[in-house]
């Protein structure tokens, strides 16, 4: 739609008239007057400028002059014709507008759809390439992958075969080199000896001859003073002789009483704790200078690779009996194998590892978690069952590691050849004392109670087993009883921290199973340990179980705690409840 804006007004004749004649069909005034023409355009300018001037808020005298006031009538008329024009184009509707404006729409619409549409299309070949660039840079990867793979897998082969030649080369030079090792030992021990002997000939003529020398000054100075001291030597020999037949009559006294007492339980199969301690040593000491000392002189190696897969099998025990099972028939494949039995020597070192290796996995675990004493205590009845020596030299170890206190027994005055100790050190060394962390010291008491306490725990369980064939004695259900009767019967070990230890370990243990065995006695001997536990024994000096240290008085509660929760099983309703009243 155009607009078209007036003309400025001209005072000529003949452009207004020539103006005048579109009157978009009204009839002109000027036509008919031509004179009237200006006062019609003057009038009509002035109404629309008084118009104009009212619509801009100016007065109109402002905007009347003098020069527009001598305007033809016909201009103002003009003018407003052209604005009614304007104003009736402005509202006209004119169709073929319409049509071009919704025409332009409509191209707008379909250009915009055509696009979209290629831009999908354009997506969608673009999202075809992707996929086709992804299948093949797959197909490429696996090809790939393929070649890799293909390329370890002959690497792996030519590892392992390399591998396996270097094995075989290891083992070749292992055994030349064994081979080689015997032959010079057997030189070696060949010369050793060939030196050895010659130099106990030189030693024996060198001593025979100031033998000689000494025997004659002593025949010398003998034959001085024989007849000075001949009195004195006869009135002391009488002295000697005197005392010797009182000494000979008390020592008989006391052996025939000794062997009295020794015969009466020999007749019911009992043993005193001394004696059970001094064979558990005799036992000990003959397997360290024996077959221990053979097979690291001589069999080492063959050893070493025993006793490397003893340690290995009984770490991989777990509280399952297929388990239990397994390693306990692996175990005895390696002392008792298929293809043939161990020398006798080497047996004994075997069994001496195994014991070992049992026991010391009781210190650490058991120590730290006291479920794990149930599979290895089951493994150990196992071997204890099947391997012959075993339990002779597995009470022997324990002797060893936890001193008299698997008996129980206070250590002697002298060591079971009668040789006095040499030393502290060599006593608390009996006693099952181990070395510090730091290597320095021995360990505390404490430390020392609650690794005993750890393998202990292990020994209880292994006599709460019910046996399909009888054991040793030590290894029995009585030693319970008689481990109870013991400690009780020896006032030196009660007072320390392990009497207390061990106590509650045993009651923990097999507290429950030994009321249902040996029923009222039982509760008589849990009566006496409470008492122990909570006024004290002894008449004159009364003394606590545990003693007075802060781990003695720890172990001191948990025994009264689990004597108390064994006597819940016990009916005492007409006693308090607590059971004890019966016992009194």
């Amino acid at each position: 739609m155009r607009f078209c804006a007036p003309r400025s007004v001209s005072p000529s004749p003949v452009r207004g008239r020539r103006r005048s004649s579109s009157t978009f069909g009204l009839p002109s005034d000027s036509e008919t007057d031509p004179s009237s023409d200006y006062s019609e355009s003057d009038s009509d300018s002035e109404s629309s400028i008084s118009s104009s001037s009212s619509s801009d808020g100016e007065p109109i005298s402002k905007a009347l002059t003098p020069r527009a006031s001598k305007r033809p009538a016909v201009e103002p008329r003009y003018i407003d014709e052209n604005v009614a024009t304007i104003r009736l184009h402005a509202r006209h509707h004119d169709p073929y507008e319409e049509w071009e404006r919704q025409t332009r729409k409509d191209s707008f619409r379909s250009a915009q759809k055509e696009q979209k549409d290629k831009q999908v299309q354009l997506y969608n070949l673009q999202e075809r390439s992707h996929v086709q660039d992804k299948q093949r840079l797959a197909a490429v990867h696996a090809q790939q992958l393929a070649e890799v793979e293909r390329i370890l897998a002959g690497v792996k082969i030519d590892q392992q075969r390399a591998e396996n030649f270097v094995q075989e080369r290891t083992r070749t030079s292992n055994i030349l080199l064994e081979r080689v090792e015997k032959a010079i030992k057997l030189e070696e021990d060949k010369l050793n000896a060939k030196l050895d002997a010659e130099r106990q000939a030189q030693e024996k003529i060198r001593r025979e001859e100031e033998l000689k020398q000494r025997l004659h000054q002593e025949r010398l100075k003998q034959e001085q003073d024989r007849i000075q001291k001949a009195a004195e030597d006869a009135q002391r020999q009488k002295q000697e002789e005197k005392e010797r037949q009182e000494a000979e009559v008390k020592a008989q006294a006391d052996r025939a009483q000794k062997d009295k007492a020794a015969e009466d339980r020999k007749n019911v199969g009992l043993s005193s704790a001394y004696e059970d301690w001094r064979q558990a040593r005799i036992d000990l000491i003959r397997l360290k200078m024996d077959p221990m000392k053979f097979v690291k002189d001589n069999m080492r190696s063959q050893w070493g690779a025993i006793r490397r897969q003893i340690t290995s099998r009984i770490s991989q025990l777990t509280n399952d009996p297929i388990v239990i099972n397994r390693v306990s028939n692996e175990i005895y494949q390696l002392a008792k194998p298929n293809s043939g039995a161990l020398p006798s020597q080497l047996y004994s070192a075997v069994l001496s590892s195994l014991a070992k290796a049992i026991i010391l996995q009781a210190e650490t675990e058991v120590t730290a978690e006291k479920r794990s004493a149930i599979p290895l205590a089951q493994t150990a009845y196992n071997l204890l069952s099947s391997l012959p020596q075993f339990t002779e030299i597995m009470y022997a170890k324990l002797t060893q590691r936890v001193g008299g206190w698997c008996i129980p027994t206070a250590l002697p005055e002298r060591d079971y050849d009668s040789r006095p100790w040499a030393d502290e050190a060599e006593m608390k060394k009996v006693m099952g004392f181990r070395k510090s962390a730091n290597g320095d010291d021995v360990e505390t008491r404490a430390d020392f109670a609650t690794r005993v306490a750890g393998i202990m725990r292990v020994y209880f369980h292994i006599l709460k087993i019910q046996p399909k064939q009888p054991l040793s004695p030590m290894w029995q259900t009585t030693r319970y009883w008689m481990w109870f009767a013991r400690v009780l019967g020896e006032p030196r070990m009660l007072p320390t921290i392990a009497g207390a230890e061990i106590m509650y370990t045993a009651l923990d243990v097999m507290g429950d199973q030994a009321r249902d065995i040996w029923g009222q006695q039982f509760l008589k001997m849990l009566a006496l340990i409470y008492q122990g536990v909570t006024s004290g024994l002894g008449s004159k000096q009364a003394f606590f179980i545990g003693g007075t240290s802060p781990e003695g008085k720890a172990a001191r509660v948990r025994v009264q705690l689990e004597i108390e929760r064994i006597m819940k099983g016990v009916s005492g309703s007409a006693n308090g409840g607590n059971g004890f009243g019966m016992m009194t």
